[in-house]
């Protein structure tokens, strides 16, 4: 019954979604639009118990004669039991022999019954290599529904936000293709050049479709930036995918707003925007010189102070809209100061691999988002991962049994584990999550971290929440002096004997692009409040000379966005990018280390 119900659901999804409804439909229309959505949320958050069984039974019906499942089920008895009893839990490494194959050209039959239409690509920064996803047609559909569902929740917290555009910045990268002829790509890069895109979303935007499907970044930031500021009193929603293209777009304004200007004030399009399909669609907004326009912004851009600036070029704006969750968390601050205390809207918990849930509480202060998981776009198991007396989630698994979506505990920690209709079984996403409350019968949950991103010299483990933790802390020394810490990042120097932690931290003053002036007793304090704000184990190993003082190196202004060009040279979606916390590669540290202006020491004899 349930199967019958979210087929029929994701076709609802599916229509409305391919429709510009809410901009075109009349108030009454808009009123059951929204009504419908949430009568589908009530329903699938009352049952989700029922429909996790569902699509299990459904998921191995489908799936359980593969070459992969069969191993699992000699009987040929492929329950939901059975499965959760035989069939291992698995990382990335396990499936990938069976993923390689079919991107070699075996039939996908090997590992799913329906075809693959494409291959997602992981973003690949915090994890090394990008890993490569099967998505299906319905798996696609689904992720639609979720997106067009938080979508829906969202507006119903702003009024009038159905009335305007919304200023998105959005990329993509060219797509590969393997060896079977299957393509792979970000699901960006995909969503974007998808009907469902082209006929909806992107007819509420100021960007044309041309300027989004730009391959040169520059050349598309530049074209769509110069759209939302000729559309700037339609725009009532800004936005991206995650809140670093966010960040990456006020420095890109903050480098070519005279530019911009000028091309508004003349009418005539930059000689250095070359690609075609840029130009044409230029050639249909820039049609005139404005130079009333053109002087506003210019007054604006040339306060001193850039504090709400977001708001002072667009000023309907309603929200912000992007993932500040997880590794994202570090830019909150700084949208905080641009946005001129816009709400920050960070909608939606999705992977490569999966769907997972909405935020259904937009208005939550960044630091308090959770989301509800939606039970029908994946079976969702989760380990349960221990915590120490602090309530931080530790390195291993305990020794229980992994427990399904509806019987998870408020307060605890558990690694998300997901089985798909497009081809993984119980596979460990590498999330940790917490539980945080119930919406109905549905789960809550908020971001930890990412699993095994850590900082160690010794036997010390420093988690991602960890540092995050940490450096907010520290930030509280810099901010009473109107210094900012718009990014940052990390990693473990074993150069030397003994090793240290060595954070890499770009500072700017609120009120400009000026480096501050660094005090060393100010920042020998930043050093000692991470340190002090690090567990027992990291403590004592550091007191005992097994770690050496922690060092903070400063960089100039502009040098992440160096880090960001260099992982996007490698092959990284702008619109995915996800700064890592903890620095792998050498040649990353070697980008941040040449732009270092100051570096700074705890104390030697701290503890």
């Amino acid at each position: 019954m349930w199967m019958m119900v979210l087929v029929f659901l994701s076709d609802i999804f599916f229509v409305l979604l391919t429709v510009p409804t809410i901009v075109m439909a009349s108030e009454k229309e808009i009123k059951e639009i929204y009504e419908n959505g949430m009568n589908i949320l009530e329903d699938l958050t009352n049952n989700v118990q029922e429909i996790q069984e569902q699509l299990l039974e459904e998921i191995l019906k489908r799936n359980a004669g593969t070459e992969y499942l069969s191993r699992f089920f000699p009987n040929g008895q492929a329950d939901n039991q059975s499965f959760k009893t035989n069939v291992p839990i698995i990382t990335y490494e396990d499936i990938q022999p069976y993923i390689d194959r079919i991107a070699n050209g075996e039939t996908s039959s090997i590992l799913l019954a329906y075809r693959i239409i494409q291959f997602l690509l992981s973003t690949g920064t915090s994890g090394g290599q990008p890993k490569l996803i099967p998505m299906t047609a319905e798996s696609f559909e689904k992720r639609m529904s979720d997106l067009l569902l938080s979508d829906l929740v969202t507006r119903k917290c702003f009024s009038g936000s159905d009335e305007g555009k919304s200023l998105y910045l959005y990329f993509i990268k060219p797509e590969m293709e393997t060896p079977s002829g299957l393509k792979a790509s970000f699901f960006t890069t995909f969503y974007f050049k998808t009907e469902s895109f082209k006929n909806g979303l992107a007819k509420f935007c100021t960007s044309p479709i041309d300027t989004i499907l730009c391959l040169d970044n520059k050349q598309s930031m530049f074209c769509q930036l110069l759209t939302g500021l000729l559309q700037r009193d339609e725009v009532v929603r800004f936005g991206s995918t995650f809140a670093s293209v966010l960040a990456r777009t006020i420095k890109f304004l903050e480098d070519y707003w005279r530019e911009l200007c000028s091309n508004i004030r003349t009418g005539y399009l930059s000689d250095w925007i070359i690609d075609p399909g840029c130009k044409n669609a230029m050639s249909l907004i820039l049609t005139r010189p404005n130079r009333e326009l053109a002087n506003s912004i210019q007054q604006i851009c040339e306060d001193k102070s850039w504090e709400g600036i977001i708001v002072k070029l667009w000023p309907k704006i309603k929200y912000i809209h992007c993932i500040i969750t997880g590794s994202m968390s570090q830019y909150v601050s700084l949208l905080e100061f641009y946005g001129g205390g816009i709400p920050l809207v960070s909608p939606i918990y999705n992977s490569s691999e999966s769907s997972f849930g909405i935020n259904l509480k937009p208005l939550s202060k960044p630091f308090d988002v959770s989301y509800t998981f939606l039970p029908n776009t994946a079976y969702f198991e989760f380990l349960p991962v221990s915590k120490d007396g602090e309530g931080k989630a530790q390195e291993t698994w305990t020794d229980d049994e992994p427990v399904d979506l509806a019987n998870v505990k408020l307060g605890r920690y558990y690694e998300v584990v997901v089985t798909t209709l497009a081809g993984l079984y119980r596979y460990t996403v590498g999330d940790v999550l917490k539980v945080t409350g119930f919406y109905n019968k549905s789960p809550q949950f908020q971001f930890v971290e990412r699993r095994n991103v850590v900082l160690s010299i010794d036997v010390d483990k420093t988690t991602e929440e960890d540092l995050s933790k940490a450096i907010m802390k520290a930030k509280l020394i810099l901010e009473p002096l109107g210094i900012m810490l718009t990014t940052y990042s990390s990693y473990a120097d074993t150069s030397l004997t003994p090793g240290r932690y060595v954070l890499f931290w770009e500072l700017k003053m609120k009120g400009s692009n000026d480096l501050p002036k660094l005090d060393a007793k100010i920042m020998e304090q930043c050093c000692c409040m991470v340190e002090e704000s690090f567990d027992f184990t990291y403590k004592s190993h550091r007191k005992g000379g097994a770690i050496s003082a922690l060092e903070v190196r400063v960089v100039k202004h502009g040098t992440f966005d160096e880090l960001m060009d260099f992982y996007v040279s490698k092959g990284v979606s702008v619109a995915q990018y996800k700064p890592p916390s903890c620095l792998k590669s050498e040649e990353a540290v070697m980008i941040l280390n040449s732009g270092m202006v100051g570096k700074f020491f705890s104390p030697k004899t701290m503890f």
